[in-house]
């Protein structure tokens, strides 16, 4: 796995954890808006009388711990991420990458706030994924 991969890897489940409580709230949603059912006057054994949105709420539940379970892994892998990145010797390029790949910042964000250009933001990029050691 090379350096970048390894960075980006937050980044990605991240993401992961976002789409999943897009998901969540769209489920929640349709629990909410599905009408109850309807008993009328016809009345059969065989027939589900369990309310439709019963159905949603184990999604929402399976969702949920879904979403616990990678938030639970987002922070292990932050506090190994972050430790690797404390490894890396020069502070210019430790900020880089804890801007980047932590804070998901643009270029032009980091470069504001090192104060340098967008060239030397990549620039100091590259020679941090070459001094960062992936962890076993």
């Amino acid at each position: 796995m090379t350096a970048k991969e390894y960075l980006i890897q937050a980044y990605r489940l991240n993401e992961l954890i976002d789409s999943d409580t897009e998901e969540l709230e769209h489920l929640r949603e349709l629990a909410g808006r599905i009408s109850g059912s309807n008993f009328g006057e016809r009345v059969q054994c065989s027939r589900n009388t369990e309310p439709p949105f019963v159905k949603y709420l184990g999604d929402i539940t399976e969702m949920e711990q879904k979403i616990h379970k990678e938030l639970c892994q987002l922070v292990v892998l932050k506090k190994q991420i972050s430790k690797a990145i404390e490894s890396v010797s020069s502070r210019e390029e430790r900020l880089l990458l804890t801007y980047r790949y932590f804070n998901n910042c643009t270029w032009e964000e980091i470069g504001e706030k090192l104060h340098v250009s967008n060239r030397t933001v990549h620039r100091i990029h590259a020679s941090a994924l070459k001094n960062f050691s992936v962890p076993d």
